[in-house]
């Protein structure tokens, strides 16, 4: 499983020209699972995620989570993450978990988040998304389960 995190300021996403979830402070989660993916990578990665502290304490320094601070989670899932593109100029896709099986753990995910008591928005599983966002520092960091 992967995730790229963002810290933002703001962030939505639109499905269709409508706004379909939208956030203040906290975190753009783009959320990606692949075929050896299970629920323990998803309670893992979910964890790591809201203890993370990557916010300033009253001193400047990154030393409080998304929990400390009361932020927001908007969760993008985002099968691209597992491109592979050392053949050719086309992506090949063929790392990223069948629809089902993805589709199942990322709203395992989801709900693994609000279980913190985070208030979590989210896309629609496999539509065509525009996702806006206010990256905040800029901070993205790149989280794999495999590496955690």
């Amino acid at each position: 499983m992967r995730v790229v995190l963002q810290r933002v300021a703001n962030a939505n996403v639109c499905v269709e020209g409508k706004v379909i979830g939208e956030i203040q402070q906290g975190f753009l989660l783009l959320v990606g699972i692949t075929h050896e993916d299970s629920k323990a990578d998803v309670e893992k990665m979910a964890k790591k995620c809201v203890e993370l502290r990557i916010f300033e304490d009253e001193e400047g320094k990154m030393n409080k989570s998304i929990f400390d601070i009361g932020g927001e989670i908007l969760s993008i899932s985002q099968f691209t993450l597992y491109a592979d593109c050392q053949k050719g100029r086309r992506p090949s896709f063929v790392k990223a978990a069948p629809r089902e099986l993805a589709q199942d753990l990322y709203h395992l995910f989801n709900e693994a988040l609000k279980s913190y008591q985070i208030p979590v928005q989210t896309g629609k599983f496999g539509a065509d998304m525009k996702v806006s966002l206010l990256n905040d520092g800029p901070i993205t960091i790149l989280l794999d389960s495999d590496e955690l």
